[in-house]
């Protein structure tokens, strides 16, 4: 299934979008797509619907398309999680995740616009393969157990201001990370049954047209299943939690490409998950 939210910001609501391309109307089912309703047995219950014919068509055309997942509790990060851009980043791989954290309200619809922030010479584009946690997860015994606490995926950009990021940072990533507007995601939350191999998903991004990322998950370090195995050793991940899971080489931090500038349009896509696209503002 593929799931959305469609509205303006604080105002959206709950959609399926049918394999037909037919949108339907989920709000007799929930009044938002969030961790209480993936954690109650929210899927299911639109399943059900679905199974039954209670889902009306709706016509969504024109209409903003917010996060699919509304109010993430937190937002986990993995950096350097391919190994081609860890050495574009002057580091080699790691030996464990390298886990950081977004402020939460840095989440905002997959086309909204991204604010360059006031003092940036730096701001970057990262296409990320996320997942939304579906189930509480704490301590699992191992990797295999992983994937059946993930409601869904999303394509993520993991906008990072650099000079934030590396330079003034006192050390610490999310001073680089958590920028207003700085995590686009979307179009869809496509449930975990929808996504046969997380780890077989092409992901590529461009900026005014141009090709900037080009590769696969297949390429991950630290697989979807080992992340999530080795995060619920250190923190316990809630249902509606968003994981980042990590971005391929290609960004402008490799120093191959200009950093981000207003009025630049950056779109990301990943297989089977749609596409996204930014345009790029001062704030």
């Amino acid at each position: 299934m593929r799931l959305m939210r469609v509205g303006e910001p604080g105002m959206e609501r709950p959609v399926l979008l049918g394999a037909n391309g037919v949108h339907r109307d989920l709000s007799g089912v929930t009044g938002d797509i969030d961790g209480q309703f993936l954690s109650d047995g929210g899927l299911d219950r639109v399943r059900q619907a679905l199974e039954r014919g209670d889902l009306p068509e709706i016509d969504v055309a024109g209409q903003r398309i917010g996060a699919p997942v509304a109010r993430p509790s937190v937002v986990l990060c993995i950096g350097m999680n391919y190994a081609a851009h860890a050495a574009e980043s002057g580091s080699p791989p790691p030996d464990v995740p390298v886990m950081f954290y977004k402020a939460p309200n840095t989440v905002v619809g997959p086309d909204d616009d991204v604010l360059i922030p006031r003092g940036s010479a730096k701001t970057d584009w990262e296409v990320e393969l996320a997942v939304i946690i579906g189930r509480r997860a704490r301590y699992l015994d191992s990797p295999a157990q992983a994937l059946r606490f993930v409601a869904g995926y999303a394509i993520s950009n993991d906008v990072s201001e650099r000079g934030f990021q590396l330079e003034s940072s006192g050390g610490q990533w999310s001073k680089g990370k958590s920028c207003e507007t700085f995590n686009p995601l979307g179009p869809w939350l496509v449930t975990a049954e929808e996504i046969a191999d997380p780890q077989s998903l092409g992901l590529r991004s461009w900026v005014n047209g141009d090709p900037r990322q080009d590769s696969t998950t297949a390429d991950m370090v630290f697989s979807v299943a080992e992340l999530i195995w080795q995060l619920s050793q250190v923190t316990v991940l809630e249902p509606g939690d968003v994981l980042n899971t990590g971005t391929p080489a290609g960004v402008a931090l490799s120093g191959r490409f200009a950093y981000l500038s207003p009025g630049d349009v950056v779109r990301l896509r990943i297989d089977g998950l749609g596409s996204q696209t930014q345009r790029l503002r001062s704030a």
